[in-house]
C-alpha cells in the first residue's frame, strides 16, 4: 500500500468521525487504546526512505527465517517496495540489501518487492533449499531467493526461472497498469509435499494459487492452478448493497494473508472490508471471520481531492478492526493451539483470533506497540508482521515478532519545507507480547 493510500483512508475514517479519538485525542505515546495493554520494541531498522535519494524505499512485509543450527543468527527478510530486499540480523542491523528489477525500458514500470513469505525444505533441481518468496508487484512476477547464511556476499541469492511469467497481465502494457501481484502466502500441502503460493492481484478481488515448480539449474518457477474472486459488494441487514469508496474502477483488494499448516486454511484480509477464512487451495466457500469497523459505510469519491467523503455509519460494521486491515500472522503453539493477528491499521492496533476453526476464530483480545523511548517510537500504520513463536538465542527466547512501522520517526527535513517519508520495522520481544495479551 502506498503512503498517499493511507492518507487518504485516514482522511475519509477522521471525516466520518469513525476514528476521530484516535486520531485527535490519543492518548500519550504508550499509553495505549482503553482496555488494550501496550508492549515497546527493542529494537529497529535504520529508517527506509521513499524519495529518489532513498531509492525509493517503502518498507512493507516482513518474514523471519530461523537459523535451525544457530538460532541466535537468525534472519529477517523484507520488503522494500522499489528500494528491494532488505535482511536484517536479530539485532535489527542491515545484513544484504538486494535491488528490485530494473524495467525492461524506461517508461516501464520498475520491480516493486511487496510481500515475502519463506518456504523451508522446498525441492529444488539440486536438492532442497529454505526460500524466501517475493510478489514483484511492478513486474506482475514472483521472485524466489534461496537462503544460506553461509554464502559470501550475503545469505540471499536469486533462484527465479528466467522464463516465469506475469501472474495476471497479458503483457507489458497491463503490466504498467499495476494491476498486478500484491499480497502473498505460502502453503505446502501436508497430502502431496507439494508447495504453494497464494497471491492476490492489486485494485481487484482476485486471488490465484500457483504451485512453485522446478527448473534446471536449482531455479524455481511456478505455473497457476486456479484463481478465485472474493466479493466487492455486499448484501447489508436494511436490504442495500454496499461496496465501499475507492477510486473509480478500483476493487477492494486483499494485501495481508497467512495459511495455517496444520489445517490448509487461508485467512485473507481485504482491505475495506475485514478477515476470510478458506481453504488454501481456493476450493469451497469464504468465510467472513470479522469485518472492519467501516464495513457498510456509504461513501462518495471526490476527484478534485481525490479522497472519499463518508456518510452515516450504518452500524453493521465490527468493533475491533479499523481499515485497512493488513498484515496477518499465525502464532503457532505446539499443541496445535495458537492465534491469528491482524493490523488494523486505521486505529494502530493488533487483533487476536483464536487458531481454532471450530471455535469460530473467536476474538481473544489485543494490543498496541508504544514507544519505548524518544527514538525508539511507536508503531503506526502497520502493513506486515511476521511471528515466529520459537527460541531465537539469547536476544529472544520466547519468540520474535516484526512488525513495519508506517510513520518512523524522528522526522527529517525534504529540503523543501517537508519533511522525507520515513518507515521501517520494529523488532518485539514475543515473550513481552505473550505476557501483556495474557495469550
Amino acid at each position: 500500500m502506498t503512503t498517499t493510500h493511507r492518507t487518504k483512508r485516514r482522511a475519509a475514517a477522521l471525516a466520518s468521525g469513525i476514528v476521530l479519538v484516535t486520531l485527535l485525542g490519543a492518548s500519550p505515546a504508550g499509553a495505549g487504546a482503553p482496555g488494550l495493554p501496550v508492549v515497546t520494541a527493542t529494537s529497529e531498522s535504520a529508517a527506509l526512505y521513499d524519495d529518489e535519494a532513498g531509492g525509493n524505499s517503502d518498507a512493507d512485509d516482513p518474514a523471519i527465517w530461523r537459523n535451525a543450527a544457530d538460532p541466535g543468527r537468525s534472519l529477517v527478510v523484507a520488503t522494500a517496495k522499489e528500494g528491494g530486499l532488505r535482511v536484517y540480523d536479530l539485532d535489527a542491523r542491515l545484513v544484504q540489501s538486494l535491488r528490485a528489477p530494473q524495467p525492461p525500458t524506461e517508461e516501464d514500470a520498475p520491480g516493486r518487492y511487496n510481500n515475502v513469505d519463506l518456504v523451508t525444505g522446498l525441492r529444488t533441481s539440486t536438492g532442497r533449499a529454505d526460500v524466501a518468496v517475493v510478489s514483484d508487484r511492478g513486474s506482475d512476477r514472483l521472485r524466489i531467493y534461496r537462503i544460506d547464511p553461509s554464502k559470501p556476499g550475503g545469505p540471499l541469492t536469486d533462484i527465479t526461472d528466467p522464463a516465469a511469467a506475469p501472474v495476471f497481465s497479458a503483457g507489458q502494457a497491463e503490466i504498467n497498469d499495476q494491476r498486478t501481484t500484491y499480497g502473498l502466502a505460502t502453503w505446502t500441502d501436508k497430502a502431496t509435499g507439494r508447495t504453494y503460493a497464494l497471491v492476490s492481484r492489486r485494485e481487484r478481488t482476485r486471488l490465484a494459487l500457483l504451485e512453485l515448480t522446478q527448473a534446471a539449474s536449482g531455479k524455481v518457477g511456478y505455473r497457476k492452478v486456479r484463481t478465485l474472486d472474493l466479493p466487492s459488494s455486499f448484501r447489508l441487514p436494511d436490504g442495500t448493497t454496499w461496496s465501499p469508496c475507492g477510486e473509480p474502477g478500483e476493487l477492494p483488494q486483499v494485501e495481508g494473508m497467512v495459511v495455517d499448516p496444520a489445517t490448509g486454511t487461508l485467512y485473507a484480509g481485504q482491505e475495506d472490508i475485514g478477515i476470510w477464512r478458506l481453504r488454501a487451495d481456493l476450493t469451497g466457500k469464504p468465510v467472513l471471520v470479522d469485518k472492519v469497523k467501516e464495513y457498510g459505510v456509504p461513501g462518495v469519491y471526490d476527484e478534485g481531492t481525490e479522497e472519499c467523503t463518508p456518510g452515516a455509519d450504518p452500524g453493521y460494521g465490527g468493533r475491533r478492526l479499523s481499515a485497512d486491515v493488513e498484515g496477518l500472522t499465525l502464532f503457532q503453539e505446539k499443541d496445535g493451539d495458537g492465534y491469528l493477528l491482524a493490523s488494523s491499521q486505521g486505529d494502530n492496533t493488533f487483533a487476536l483470533y483464536d487458531r481454532e476453526v471450530s471455535e469460530g476464530n473467536e476474538y481473544e483480545g489485543g494490543f498496541r506497540i508504544g514507544a519505548a523511548t524518544s527514538t525508539l517510537d511507536s508503531v503506526e500504520e502497520c502493513d506486515g508482521a511476521a511471528v515466529l513463536n520459537a527460541p531465537l538465542g539469547a536476544r529472544y527466547p520466547r519468540g520474535l515478532l516484526v512488525v513495519q512501522d508506517g510513520q518512523e520517526t524522528p522526522a527529517v527535513p525534504d529540503g523543501e519545507g517537508g519533511t522525507r517519508t520515513a518507515t521501517g520495522f520494529k523488532f518485539v520481544d514475543l515473550g513481552a507480547v505473550v505476557d501483556a495479551a495474557d495469550m
